[in-house]
């Protein structure tokens, strides 16, 4: 899956941007502002889909049929699924401290109104993180089995998606958060999450009248559908590619569409190259900086997958 030479012209550097594809430091500036207002809206927007989605639904289902409510909670289930890659983003955008300009107040919110809901352990993934950045698909890449092997065989492809959308992949992580109870370096990071995770079970019964909801409701698509996106998600920024001081060779280029933007990769994560380019420029500006890298000439046309369905496929045809 990584493109051929013919395919990366040494087009770099320009006036505009240095031999990596960073912005030069006058463009750099322009693209590096944090829009701090609009991340507060961001965050707010992101509570709204998901625990205000469940009180409009625990409001609206006792008035309907059963079977029509039932298909409301089902909708709202996966619905909430997609929330995890909202929370997650959003975590991660703090993660780089482009969240809010001001430390204290990035951090803390990232922490406890994202990354903790959303089951992420912040400060372990901060460190992992910039790892990746460091050395994407290195020997020292935090995230490398999700990533190597690929492509794989459709067979293998829909095991994996099939142990994603059944819950085994997502035990898995539940056993290894419930396990770093058991660890002295890894208590406070569990502790917190766990701490957090019973605040909204309270709060989810109390106020619902429905002491299920945080099992079914919030544990189950963080369990089951989270992961299938996550997958997807993963494969699509790095799956097949390789180590490499190119990083047009450790990152895929994919076309931008509303569909995927919704479910896959919201908040501007798709212009995924443009984030490993200049891991500074917050997720409102990537699409522009992804522009800057298209008019230098380095990033061209044979390296973009029409799709997402289009890259998938390539990732499953081995």
């Amino acid at each position: 899956m990584v493109p051929p030479p013919e395919a990366l012209p040494d087009v770099l550097p320009t006036d505009r941007l240095t031999a990596t594809g960073m912005p030069r430091p006058f463009l750099r500036d322009e693209l590096r502002r944090v829009p701090n207002a609009r991340n507060v809206l961001n965050v707010v927007s992101v509570w709204l889909q998901t625990m205000g989605l469940l009180a409009v639904v625990c409001w609206l289902t006792p008035a309907l049929p059963l079977a029509a409510a039932l298909v409301v909670w089902a909708a709202a289930f996966v619905l909430v699924g997609r929330g995890f890659a909202l929370f997650s983003i959003l975590a991660h955008e703090a993660a780089h401290r482009l969240l809010f300009s001001k430390k204290p107040v990035n951090d803390t919110v990232g922490r406890w109104l994202l990354a903790y809901p959303a089951f992420v352990p912040f400060d372990a993934y901060r460190r992992s993180h910039f790892a990746h950045h460091r050395d994407e698909l290195g020997p020292n890449e935090p995230d490398l089995n999700l990533y190597l092997g690929y492509p794989v065989t459709k067979a293998s492809w829909h095991r994996k998606l099939r142990r994603d959308a059944l819950g085994s992949s997502g035990w898995k992580n539940l056993k290894g958060l419930l396990l770093a109870l058991t660890r002295p370096s890894s208590r406070p990071f569990a502790v917190r999450i766990v701490g957090t995770q019973v605040v909204l079970f309270v709060a989810m019964g109390l106020l619902s009248g429905r002491w299920w909801l945080w099992p079914v409701m919030w544990l189950g698509p963080w369990m089951t559908v989270w992961r299938v996106l996550n997958r997807l998600r993963a494969v699509a920024e790095h799956g097949g590619m390789e180590h490499s001081d190119d990083r047009r060779r450790t990152t895929h280029v994919v076309h931008q569409s509303l569909l995927p933007r919704f479910w896959i990769v919201p908040f501007n994560t798709g212009w995924h190259l443009a984030h490993h380019a200049d891991m500074g420029v917050p997720f409102q500006r990537l699409p522009a900086l992804h522009e800057e890298l298209v008019r230098s000439g380095w990033v061209t046309p044979p390296l973009e997958y029409r799709s997402y369905g289009e890259l998938w496929k390539a990732a499953s045809s081995g």
